[in-house]
């Protein structure tokens, strides 16, 4: 099977790269908190907070990758690729409280800028920003954040980090030149802002999968006419598409087909439905036949290989 070969390397890469950038972000965020104390700087604290999301929410995604690995059983069958998105849910809602808190700190120091020790300031911020460019180049070149939520959730954060560090930047050069007390908390409510954005939208794409949303790169009526295209497939209903983990997508329904199919019509009309539906995105299909005589007595005429336990399983 060369697919999963491929699947295999994608996977490892993905937890590769996941690894590294994890032990660079984490090691850099202590520097930086220590810095914003030293320093006085809300910016580079605000960006620590930020850094320190982003190493929970590669660390996290490491443990998923694992997790992930880990066979199906009895009373989980679809093995742990869930944790993934619990994962990811967790992040977005530790991003927003994150945010709120430092809107928080911000509105105080608007009203009564403190002392920031701005060269400090400006040199922590830089090497925060080359080692953002590192880990994001990174997650880019080794690891595939186009179709993996836990990966482009890390990706997010990381990018979100970069600005940080330009705000934080910016702001050390404003109070080194036109003494501009207020850059700082402005630096840190832009970061915040950033923060708040992208803990919103990991958290609500990874409630849309808990929830069994349809998967957003899947089509609903290209599927049904892909479907009922299929020779002797007359018309199907009661169907569910969902995800199970970000890249997994699955399908289950029940198609009404001509009364006078051979079992063996059947597994080719079935070999080519799942064959169709490949090329959108859906790789797991249960599909129940029905005879048009019939629909809805659940004698099975024949059924598809695919494990159907997911057929039940969905509707809990």
């Amino acid at each position: 099977m060369g697919h999963d070969h491929g699947h295999d390397h994608t996977h490892g890469a993905n937890k590769k790269a996941l690894m590294i950038s994890f032990f660079i972000i984490t090691g850099f965020m202590i520097v930086e908190a220590v810095g914003g104390f030293i320093t006085n700087s809300l910016a580079l604290l605000s960006d620590a907070g930020h850094m320190l999301s982003d190493s929970i929410s590669l660390g996290v995604g490491v443990l998923a990758f694992t997790f992930g690995e880990k066979v199906a059983n009895y009373s989980k069958t679809y093995g742990y690729k869930r944790f993934e998105i619990l994962a990811a849910v967790f992040n977005g809602v530790t991003l927003v409280l994150i945010s709120l808190y430092i809107f928080y700190e911000a509105y105080h120091r608007f009203a009564d800028p403190p002392e920031v020790t701005s060269t400090g300031m400006l040199i922590i911020a830089t090497l925060g920003l080359i080692v953002n460019i590192i880990v994001a180049w990174m997650l880019m070149s080794k690891g595939n954040t186009e179709d993996n939520l836990n990966l482009r959730a890390a990706f997010l954060h990381v990018l979100g980090d970069l600005l940080g560090s330009v705000g934080a930047i910016i702001a050390a050069l404003l109070i080194i030149f036109f003494d501009w007390g207020w850059a700082d908390p402005l630096a840190s409510v832009i970061v915040a802002m950033l923060v708040l954005i992208s803990g919103w939208r990991v958290t609500k794409d990874a409630v849309h999968v808990l929830m069994e949303g349809t998967p957003k790169n899947v089509d609903l009526e290209e599927v049904i006419k892909s479907i009922e295209n299929v020779k002797g497939i007359r018309s199907i209903h009661d169907l569910h598409v969902w995800s199970i983990t970000s890249g997994k997508n699955a399908l289950s329904c029940h198609a009404v087909v001509d009364g006078n199919l051979s079992i063996t019509d059947c597994q080719e009309l079935l070999r080519q439905v799942e064959h169709e539906l490949e090329h959108k995105e859906i790789g797991h299909v249960t599909i129940q036949l029905e005879n048009e005589a019939h629909p809805h007595d659940e004698t099975l005429m024949c059924q598809n290989e695919d494990d159907s336990s997911s057929h039940g399983h969905h509707h809990h």
